[in-house]
């Protein structure tokens, strides 16, 4: 095993300790998956990103996050190994500074969680350019802007990981997301070819495609017991980032289990 691939399995590859103890939980103490470890999520600051904010602190990381406005990511601070900063990912000027931010705050990255994206939801017909500029700008070139940046500092760090947060859009077409339909299916092309261009890089790539969530993402959002919660996506987060370096899941689906019924 060379030295960089024994530097990346230390990233990730710790033992799991047994469940049935007193105290053992998902946030238990003793329990650190992610210590020393650094991360980047986009989008942080409401919603699923939040919640894998959390949840990353919670299993040890030190966490970068990103939104789009100065009051909000100052509404999301929280702790000491969190840093936050305003940045526009569907700007690659906004991308460069907020990664050096990183750079300056803790001295590089091992994770990445692409999760800022918007929805516009509208009929062909009726989006206009700027709608489609905006969602594909968001949701496929900022993860492209942003894994670049990844990239570079993984090569020096040895390897590293790439979540994508996506959508069952990525394979489902429905009426009135063309645009959201188009940035999603996209996606999922971008990041199994950058799987394909990296894994013997040490890099690992996956998507996670949730379908409904309980946020003020949806097109009519509502506040529904039955949808996925935002706490559901990052546990599958940090489900993946504990699987040995040997082993890929290159996608998630999640679905709620109980939809209610079409009439």
């Amino acid at each position: 095993m060379g030295r960089a691939l024994r530097a990346y399995a230390s990233i990730f590859s710790q033992p799991d300790l047994p469940r049935d103890q007193p105290g053992c939980g998902y946030y238990r103490k003793m329990d650190k998956l992610l210590s020393g470890k650094i991360a980047v999520v986009t989008g942080g600051t409401r919603g699923i990103g939040r919640a894998i904010v959390d949840r990353l602190l919670a299993e040890g990381a030190s966490v970068a996050f990103c939104g789009r406005s100065a009051e909000g990511v100052q509404k999301a601070a929280t702790g000491s190994q969190a840093y936050g900063e305003a940045a526009d990912i569907s700007k690659p000027e906004d991308v460069r500074r907020f990664f050096q931010s990183v750079d300056t705050k803790f001295g590089g990255m091992d994770i990445l969680i692409n999760n800022a994206g918007i929805g516009i939801f509208r009929s062909v017909a009726e989006l206009t350019p700027e709608d489609w500029r905006r969602t594909l700008d968001l949701n496929l070139s900022g993860v492209f802007y942003c894994s670049k940046e990844a990239l570079a500092r993984f090569k020096r760090r040895g390897g590293g990981y790439i979540i994508n947060i996506s959508s069952l859009a990525a394979k489902n077409a429905f009426a009135g997301a063309a645009a959201y339909n188009a940035s999603k299916f996209g996606l999922a092309g971008f990041s199994e070819a950058m799987m394909l261009d990296h894994r013997y890089d040490n890099v690992r790539v996956s998507d996670i495609m949730p379908g409904s969530v309980n946020t003020e993402f949806a097109a009519n959002p509502s506040d529904a017991d039955w949808k996925i919660a935002p706490e559901d996506v990052a546990q599958v987060v940090i489900d993946l980032l504990r699987m040995p370096p040997r082993t890929l899941v290159s996608r998630v689906e999640m679905r709620p289990a109980k939809p209610p019924r079409k009439s």
